[in-house]
């Protein structure tokens, strides 16, 4: 059964939403904390004139953009922990990437895998996606598990993807595929 739209974004903890521009020192901290740029595709600082640009040009258009990020909102308190990516959305074959981030501060506390089954409703109920796929470092085994909890398999292994100063490190694939209707 398809949820309502307004309940398909969220559950009795967290909502989804899109990006607001009140969001930008969230994005500044986050896009510029080095320590996590080795799980992502950031390798340069971000300025907060280029965040904000990137918050004004946004269309919030899955089909225009072939991205959509949604901001993790605690419920209770309106706070935002965090961001949800699709990414490489491919609307002839039904995919598209995944990548989430949930600010230190609140993991470890099963807010990741709530925030990742939401968007995960949202893409196969909603966008009619019929699989997702994430690429995840081989020894990032937080993000491994949380992708195993939430259903993906690993599919693939991509070796020396990534880069970690002259060294490579091999990346997962990992996909969650939705069945087809019989």
């Amino acid at each position: 059964m398809i949820k309502t739209m307004n309940k398909l974004l969220e559950n009795n903890m967290l909502r989804l939403r899109a990006p607001e521009p009140e969001d930008l020192d969230l994005f500044y901290e986050w896009e510029n904390d080095t320590a996590i740029w080795q799980n992502g595709t950031s390798i340069v600082p971000f300025s907060r004139y280029s965040i904000k640009q990137y918050l004004i040009d946004y269309k919030h258009d899955i089909y225009a953009d072939k991205q959509l990020r949604l901001m993790v909102i605690l419920k209770e308190s309106s706070k935002c922990i965090g961001t949800l990516d699709l990414y490489d959305f491919d609307p002839f074959h039904r995919r598209a990437g995944v990548g989430i981030l949930i600010d230190r501060a609140y993991q470890r506390k099963g807010y990741a895998l709530q925030a990742l089954t939401l968007l995960e409703d949202y893409a196969f109920q909603f966008l009619n996606l019929r699989q997702l796929h994430a690429i995840i470092p081989e020894k990032n085994d937080q993000s491994i598990g949380l992708f195993s909890k939430a259903g993906y398999r690993k599919t693939g292994l991509l070796e020396e993807w990534l880069a970690s100063g002259n060294r490579y490190c091999n990346a997962l694939i990992m996909q969650k595929i939705k069945p087809l209707a019989t």
